[in-house]
């Protein structure tokens, strides 16, 4: 008998440990698509997560057309709940079709009329710099082509790689400024197009996605590309790829990047925290000296190290009608040229 209540203490002191110990909460979910890259996407998924230690962030990195294209198919049942990058046209096609929920972030009135959604779904957050990246160690600054009609000479024939522009919100922004350039410069369409076939002749291949880009243009497959100038100098310091870029001397096409939450999304509140936390001040101080990003905020003013030295002056075309024309050009371009 001693035995024997000597056996139920522990029991009962077992069930009283298991019933004192609460079980950690499994944690809320906040799902990102992004085309801002591993690193960057990496780095604030971590900060966010230190602050916010219930939320777990998933995030899926992929070209931005890819991020219109997957949001407009869920939308009858949304995986993702915030949209962070990609240029304006693909917010504004995205809201055209009713993705987005409508957000105004405590800093909406930072930015100007042309940076955000007159009916609050989306806002910018950067402006992102186009330029023509090439490899260093089989090129120098002195040959490297300082201008886009450069880019048409000869000399570059089979030198050249591009992104896919299908996919790429950056080559569809890079692609449908160069036929507005023509048009305004000839009147015609035609010679914006007469422009993107000869750009197509000199180049040797497409590559799938950013990573493959990379690593062809630094293994010297290929040497210049067309490209934005935060991703040459990320790349040359995380990845030690010898990339240099030249902001084009007639002017440089500005990609004007958002962020929107996704009509429906599942974790709207941890979306709005999100949303919040990457656009702080702070914040976008860390994405300018840490990821080469250009604030599109009037209100915060950013100089940092490597801006030194830099103009970026814009290319002087109708960045509107390149804008609205975009999808209609690129599907032309996709359908007469590169399928030939």
């Amino acid at each position: 008998m001693p035995q024997r209540n000597f056996s139920v203490k522990i029991s009962l002191m077992f069930l009283t440990v298991l019933l004192g110990c609460n079980p950690p909460s499994p944690k809320e979910k906040l799902v990102v698509y992004s085309p801002h890259g591993k690193e960057m996407l990496g780095y604030f998924e971590k900060k966010f997560e230190a602050a916010n230690p219930n939320i777990d962030v998933v995030w899926l990195d992929m070209g931005s057309q890819n991020v219109l294209d997957r949001v407009r198919t869920e939308k009858e049942n949304p995986q993702a709940d915030i949209w962070w990058g990609g240029p304006k046209e693909l917010f504004e096609q995205a809201e055209s079709l009713n993705l987005f929920g409508v957000f105004q972030p405590t800093w909406a009135q930072s930015v100007g009329t042309e940076y955000k959604s007159r009916n609050g779904f989306w806002f910018a957050t950067f402006l992102s710099p186009q330029c023509i990246m090439y490899n260093t160690e089989l090129l120098d600054s002195i040959a490297a082509p300082k201008d886009w009609d450069d880019l048409l000479d000869e000399k570059w024939q089979q030198k050249i790689i591009i992104r896919d522009p299908i996919p790429s919100g950056t080559m569809r922004t890079i692609f449908a400024a160069m036929i507005e350039k023509e048009r305004k410069r000839t009147g015609s369409v035609d010679s914006g197009f007469a422009w993107l076939a000869k750009l197509h002749a000199n180049t040797k291949s497409y590559a799938a996605d950013p990573s493959q880009l990379f690593i062809k243009l630094a293994r010297g497959e290929a040497i210049v590309t067309l490209w934005n100038m935060n991703d040459a100098l990320l790349q040359a310091r995380e990845n030690n790829y010898p990339f240099g870029f030249m902001i084009p001397k007639s002017g440089t096409v500005f990609a004007i990047e958002g962020i929107a939450l996704i009509d429906g999304a599942k974790h709207l509140e941890n979306a709005k925290k999100f949303y919040e936390f990457v656009t702080t001040p702070e914040s976008l101080k860390e994405q300018a000296e840490k990821f080469y990003r250009l604030p599109a905020r009037k209100d915060v003013m950013i100089q940092t190290e490597w801006m030194t030295g830099r103009s970026f002056e814009p290319l002087d075309i109708n960045a509107d009608s390149a804008r609205a024309n975009q999808a209609v050009w690129i599907k032309h371009w996709q359908e007469t040229i590169r399928a030939k």
